[in-house]
C-alpha cells in the first residue's frame, strides 16, 4: 500500500513539474504571475535560456498545429455536410471536398505558418538568449509578436488553400465553397492564436519593458471584443448564410430530411468556438485585473512597495502603468511626509496637514527642556566644520532618543542648543512630570556617553504654541515667560553644582514620586524677570564631574568614555 502511495505521489510530482513548465508558455501562470517568471528568466544562464526557447518552439508549434488541424476537421465536416445534403459520409468523389486533400493542405499551411513565425521570432529569441537589455526597437518588436504570429498564420492558411486547389482536382463550385470555408477557418485560427500568443509572451514583454512606462495602447480592448464577435458570431453566421444562399442558387443541395445538420453543426461550432475564445479573452482580461487588484489591496493596507507587471498591449497595459505611477506618487508623498516630519516633528507635521498650513495656535500649559553645550563656540572656531557637525549630531541624537521615550517634541535645534516641548502640539496628562523625568534620564545619558560640558533646565507654565511667521514662511514654536525662564536656568546650570536645573513651577506640578527625586538648591531672580525662581536639581546629579578638554571630544566620542572624575564639591544644604 505504501509503495502504491509513493508511486502515486511520484506521478503527481511529475505531473506538477510538467504543469509548471507549461505555465511558461500560455495557460494560467503559476503564483507570482508574469513578473515572477520574468524575474526567474533574468537570473538564468545562456544554456537555460536556450532550453526555454526550444521548449517554446516545440510547445507553441504543437498547440498551433493542433488548433489548425482541429479547425480543418471542423471545416471539412461543415463543407461535407453542406454538399451531401446533411448526410455524414467519408467517400471520395467529385461530390465532396476530399478529406485527404484538406489534411494535406492543412499540413502544408502549418509548415508555412511555423516557418514564417520562426523567421519573425528568431531575432527575439536571439535577444532573449543573449540576456542584453532591450532598446526601444526591441521592446516594440516584442510587443508585436502576437500580431506577427497572426500574419504568419494567415499566410499559412493561404498556402493551405493554394495547396488544396492544386491537389484536390475539385470542381469550381467546390473550390469556391472551400475558399469561403478556408477564409472562415483562417479568421477563427488567427483570433485564437492571437489570444494564446498574447498570453504566452507576457513574461517576455515584462522582461523587455524592464519597468518602463507604457503610455499608449497598441491593441485595444475593443479589438479583443471584436475577436469574440468574429469567432462566436460572425464566422458561424457567415457560414450559415453561405449555405442558405448556395441552396437558393442550387449550388448546394437541399437537406434530405427534416433536420438541417449543416446548420446545426455550424451552430455547435459557434458554441464551441465561442467558449474557447471567451476563455482566452476572459483570461487575458481577468489575470491582469487580478494582479492589479492584489497590488491595490496591498497599497490600501499600507504596503506601497509592490508594483504591477506591465505587459498588456491594450488599455489594460496603460492602466497597469498608471497604477505603478500612482504608487510611485504615493510612495514619494510618504517619503516627503517622513522627511517633513523629521524636520519639524511628527506632531507639527500632522497639525500642518490637518489645518492645511494655516497660521494656527493657542495658549496652553506646557513644559520645556532647554539644553545647551558649554564652550561650543570656541571649539567650533578651532575645528573643521565637519568635525563640529559630528559632535553636534552625536549630542542631538542622544537628546532625540531620550525625548522620544518620554513623549516630548523637539521644537528646534539652535546651533549647539535644543528646545524640547512637552504638552504641545500634542496634549499630555502631566507634561511637567514627563519633562522632569526626561531631563534626569538625559542628564545621565549625556554624562555617560558624551564627553562634553553642558547645561540643562526644565520649566513649566502657560505659553503660546502655534505657527509664527508669514504665510509664505513660518515655523511652529512656543512663546512665553516659561520659555525665557528655561533658557536662563540652563545658563546657570552650566556653572552650577548640577548640570540639570528645574523651576519650582515644574516640580510643584509634577507628581509626588517625581517631585521627590528633586531637591531645592537655590532661589534667585533671573535676568529679565521680576519674580524670583525656585531652583531644583536632581538628587543624583547634584555634583558634576570634571569636564574634559574640548580638544579630546572627537577622540573620546567614538569610545564613549566616561568623563574623568575629580574631588567632589559639597552641594549647598537644602533651604
Amino acid at each position: 500500500m505504501r509503495d502504491q502511495t509513493r508511486a502515486d505521489l511520484h506521478r503527481f510530482a511529475i505531473w506538477m513539474d510538467r504543469r509548471l513548465k507549461l505555465a511558461y508558455f500560455g495557460g494560467r501562470l503559476v503564483e507570482g504571475g508574469s513578473e515572477r517568471v520574468a524575474n526567474e528568466w533574468r537570473a538564468m544562464d545562456i544554456d537555460t535560456r536556450r532550453g526555454i526557447v526550444a521548449r517554446a518552439i516545440v510547445l507553441g508549434g504543437a498547440i498551433m498545429g493542433g488548433a489548425k488541424i482541429l479547425i480543418s476537421i471542423e471545416t471539412f465536416i461543415a463543407v461535407m455536410l453542406a454538399f451531401s445534403g446533411g448526410e455524414l459520409t467519408l467517400h471520395s468523389g467529385n461530390d465532396d471536398p476530399g478529406m485527404l486533400a484538406i489534411l494535406m493542405s492543412t499540413l502544408v499551411g502549418l509548415l508555412v505558418s511555423i516557418a514564417i513565425s520562426l523567421l519573425f521570432l528568431r531575432p527575439q529569441f536571439a535577444w532573449f538568449v543573449s540576456g542584453t537589455p532591450a532598446d526601444d526597437e526591441r521592446r516594440m518588436q516584442v510587443q508585436v509578436i502576437p500580431a506577427r504570429v497572426v500574419y504568419a498564420d494567415l499566410v499559412g492558411w493561404l498556402a493551405a488553400y493554394v495547396t488544396y486547389v492544386l491537389v484536390s482536382g475539385a470542381q469550381p463550385v467546390f473550390l469556391l465553397a472551400m475558399l469561403v470555408a478556408f477564409m472562415l477557418a483562417a479568421t477563427t485560427s488567427a483570433c485564437l492564436n492571437y489570444m494564446f500568443i498574447e498570453s504566452a509572451v507576457r513574461p517576455l514583454v515584462v522582461l523587455a519593458l524592464g519597468g518602463r512606462s507604457m503610455r499608449f495602447a497598441m491593441h485595444g480592448v475593443r479589438e479583443r471584443m471584436a475577436v469574440i464577435w468574429l469567432v462566436s458570431s460572425a464566422v458561424p453566421m457567415v457560414g450559415m448564410v453561405t449555405i442558405i444562399v448556395g441552396r437558393a442558387l442550387d449550388l448546394v443541395p437541399q437537406v434530405h430530411d427534416n433536420f438541417d445538420w449543416p446548420i446545426a453543426f455550424l451552430a455547435f461550432i459557434a458554441l464551441a468556438s465561442g467558449a474557447r475564445v471567451v476563455g482566452l479573452v476572459g483570461r487575458a482580461i481577468r489575470d491582469p485585473l487580478n494582479e492589479m487588484s492584489t497590488v491595490v489591496e496591498a497599497a490600501s493596507d499600507g504596503d506601497l512597495t509592490q508594483r504591477v507587471a506591465v505587459y498588456d498591449s491594450s488599455e489594460i497595459g496603460v492602466l497597469q502603468d498608471g497604477i505603478n505611477g500612482m504608487l510611485d506618487g504615493l510612495e514619494e508623498r510618504d517619503r516627503m511626509r517622513e522627511i517633513f516630519s523629521r524636520h519639524v516633528g511628527v506632531g507639527v507635521a500632522d497639525l500642518a496637514l490637518e489645518h492645511d498650513g494655516e497660521l494656527v495656535g493657542s495658549n496652553t500649559d506646557a513644559a520645556m527642556i532647554f539644553v545647551d553645550i558649554t564652550g561650543s563656540t570656541s571649539f567650533a572656531a578651532r575645528r573643521d566644520p565637519r568635525e563640529t557637525a559630528v559632535v553636534l549630531n552625536a549630542f542631538f541624537s542622544i537628546v532625540a532618543e531620550v525625548v522620544a521615550e518620554h513623549g516630548g517634541f523637539i521644537n528646534k535645534f539652535e546651533g549647539d542648543a535644543a528646545l524640547v516641548v512637552f504638552g504641545a502640539p500634542e496634549p499630555m496628562d502631566n507634561p511637567a512630570e514627563a519633562a522632569l523625568a526626561a531631563a534626569r534620564e538625559l542628564g545621565e545619558a549625556l554624562g555617560e556617553k558624551l564627553p562634553l560640558e553642558w547645561g540643562m533646565a526644565v520649566s513649566y507654565g502657560s505659553v503660546f504654541a502655534g505657527n509664527i511667521g508669514a504665510r509664505t514662511r513660518y515655523e511652529y514654536t512656543v512663546i512665553g515667560d516659561p520659555v525665557n525662564e528655561c533658557a536662563r536656568l540652563s545658563d546657570r546650570a552650566k556653572e552650577g553644582y548640577s548640570p540639570v536645573y528645574a523651576s519650582g513651577a515644574a516640580v510643584d506640578r509634577a507628581g509626588e514620586a517625581e517631585a521627590g527625586r528633586w531637591r531645592r538648591v537655590d532661589r534667585v531672580t533671573l535676568r529679565g524677570r521680576a519674580e524670583p525662581t525656585e531652583i531644583f536639581a536632581p538628587r543624583d546629579l547634584l555634583v558634576r564631574a570634571e569636564p574634559p578638554s574640548l580638544g579630546s571630544v572627537l577622540a573620546d566620542l567614538v569610545k564613549f568614555a566616561r568623563p574623568r572624575e575629580r574631588p567632589q564639591r559639597v552641594a549647598p544644604k537644602e533651604q
